[in-house]
Parts: C-alpha cells; sequence; structure tokens
C-alpha cells in the first residue's frame, strides 16, 4: 500500500484546514503538508500550529518554505518548535521559493545558496552556530536543551534541483506530474545525485506531489486540475515534453500570474489543454485516478501526496476521503 499524504493551501481560514488535517489523520494519511506563500494564502506556521492540536499520528511539514522570507533563525526556530510539541511529527519541506518571492518581484535562491540554507538549517537543530550572512553575527538556537531531529525535503523538478536533493536531501516532493516516463526520469536524476553521496533511493524518502481533482464529471476535474498543471508544466522537467505541447507551455509561461497561483478561476488556466492536465495531473473519474495511481505506485515513489481542487465554496473533504478509499484499495 502506497504512502497517503495531502498538500493544504491556506485558501480556507484556519478552523477549515484543521478540520481537513484531523480527517487526513483519521483516513490513515502520513503527511500533511501546508502552502507557504504569504502574500496570496494564511500564515503557514499559524495554520500548521493551530492543526496539530489533537493530532496523534500525521506528520506536518511545509509544501513548502524558503529561506528568503523566512530567515534561517525563523525557520529554524518554527521548526524545532513544531516538532517539540508535536513529539517529532515535523518535516520541514523547502524549495528556492515561488509565488511566495514572485509576487513581491524577488527572485528564487540559487542552487547553491539553498544548499547553504540545508546545511545551516541542520546545524541550528543540531544546537550550533552559525554566520549571519549579512552581519557576520553567531546565531544559534539558545533554548534546545538537546538536538532535534528534523527531516529536511527540496521540492524538486527541474533536473539540477533534482540531483541536488538526491545528494543532500532527506526527502524529495517530487513535482513532475504522474505520467510514469516523467516520475522515471525524476527518479534516476535523485537517485544520480544520490550515488554522489554514497546513498541510495532508499535512503531518502520520496514524495510524489500532484493537483488532484477526482469526480464522476471527468470534464469538470480537468478543468479543476488545470491552474496547477500551469504551474507544473512550465518548470524544465527530467523528460522531454512531446513538441507539439510545446507551444501551449510557451503560451502559459507568457500569462502565469503569481497572484492567482494554484487559483481554479486563474486566467492561465484556460489556456492548458487536456493533454497537459493528462501528463501533469491526478483528474478524472475515481476509476481513471486509479488507474494511474496503480501505474505510479509500481514506480518506486514513497508517498503520493495529493493537492486536493473542488470548484469555489465547496469542501475539499470529499476528495480527501474519495482518495484515501482508491489508494487503500490497491
Amino acid at each position: 500500500m502506497i504512502s497517503k499524504g495531502v498538500g493544504l493551501f491556506p485558501t480556507e481560514p484556519v478552523g477549515a484546514i484543521r478540520e481537513y488535517t484531523l480527517l487526513a489523520e483519521s483516513l490513515g494519511y502520513d503527511n500533511v503538508w501546508f502552502g507557504d506563500s504569504q502574500n496570496i494564502w494564511r500564515e503557514s506556521s499559524v495554520t500548521m500550529g493551530a492543526a496539530a492540536v489533537g493530532t496523534k499520528r500525521v506528520v506536518f511539514g511545509t509544501g513548502v518554505t524558503n529561506a528568503v522570507t523566512r530567515h534561517r533563525s525563523l525557520l529554524a526556530s518554527t521548526w524545532a518548535t513544531l516538532a517539540e510539541y508535536t513529539g517529532g511529527r515535523a518535516a520541514l519541506g523547502i524549495g528556492t521559493g515561488d509565488s511566495s518571492l514572485r509576487t513581491m518581484g524577488l527572485t528564487p535562491l540559487k542552487l547553491r545558496e539553498l544548499e547553504s540554507a540545508v546545511t545551516e538549517l541542520r546545524a541550528l537543530f543540531r544546537g550550533e552556530s552559525v554566520a549571519e550572512e549579512h552581519s557576520g553575527a553567531q546565531f544559534r538556537l539558545s533554548y534546545l536543551a538537546e538536538p532535534v531531529k528534523v527531516p529536511i525535503y527540496i521540492a524538486a523538478s527541474a533536473p539540477k534541483i533534482l540531483k541536488l536533493s538526491g545528494r543532500i536531501a532527506d526527502g524529495v516532493i517530487v513535482l513532475v506530474g504522474t505520467e510514469p516516463r516523467f516520475v522515471e526520469a525524476a527518479l534516476a536524476t535523485i537517485e544520480e545525485g544520490a550515488a554522489e553521496s554514497g546513498r541510495t533511493l532508499d535512503d531518502l524518502h520520496i514524495v510524489l506531489w500532484t493537483p488532484t481533482a477526482i469526480s464522476t464529471d471527468p470534464v469538470q476535474a480537468k478543468d479543476l486540475a488545470r491552474a496547477h498543471t500551469a504551474r507544473v508544466c512550465i518548470r524544465p522537467l527530467p523528460a522531454a515534453v512531446d513538441p507539439a505541447l510545446e507551444s501551449a507551455i510557451a503560451r502559459i509561461r507568457d500569462s502565469y500570474d503569481y497572484y492567482h497561483h494554484m487559483d481554479t478561476e486563474a486566467g492561465h488556466a484556460d489556456i492548458v489543454p487536456d493533454d497537459l492536465v493528462d501528463l501533469f495531473a491526478l483528474a478524472g473519474t475515481p476509476e481513471q485516478c486509479r488507474e494511474r495511481l496503480e501505474q505510479v505506485a509500481k514506480l518506486g515513489v514513497d508517498q503520493v501526496s495529493i493537492v486536493p481542487f473542488v470548484p469555489p465554496g465547496q469542501t475539499r473533504a470529499d476528495t480527501i476521503r474519495t482518495f484515501a478509499e482508491i489508494a487503500d484499495s490497491l
């Protein structure tokens, strides 16, 4: 049975997100990942803390944060505190930065800067001091009585960051779609990076992150997944896209609006063809989604983490339940 995760963007009040979290735990989900984009969604750290109240098993993490809007000291303290409160059920998902930065005209981190941030975070979790990059002053988490174990996951799509993730991360949040050849290419690239640090894929936790819409109406399901599909397909990918789809991707890239990041009603969603949705999302009837999940489950990923999309004003609870039924039936 493949592990289940769910990505929750805080587009609804904290109380609603907490209810989804409790539902996910009751259905056997292993991880709940919270989107972190301060200009378009509610604050992730407050949401995670509130959602953790009353839980006993599910692991909390970001899908994903960054080390620009979040200073290293803030990231380390947030996760050390969350790990303390949850009894170690915390995972730090980090990337180079996306809508949280681009909505302010800021540039995502370079890979060497991301690697440096990961190194410093691990030192802070061990209770060690690191140098602040601007002032040069040494700082640490002075309240730690002992080292805290917080696995660090890197979100990755492009070949270079997939390889970096394999080399330095504890886990990888892979956003390359659900079509087997893209997933296989991503795993092969991660494995190359893992080999550079004397490891294999077995030493990492691989999470396949996928926009998901499940409906008895397959047309509606695809429509709901188009906006997130747009964000997936405009990134560099580990395998080539059919040349016939490249012009569509170019149009999406030119029109993408980060203030409508993952918004089902975003204007850029309207130009995403069905063929791209089929490659980069889990969208369709329950049976169609089950068939694709069966394919994915054979590829070697440890967890499929859905990002549920529903019509505006509707609850994500039904999708969370339906995916659990599908996954548990495999």
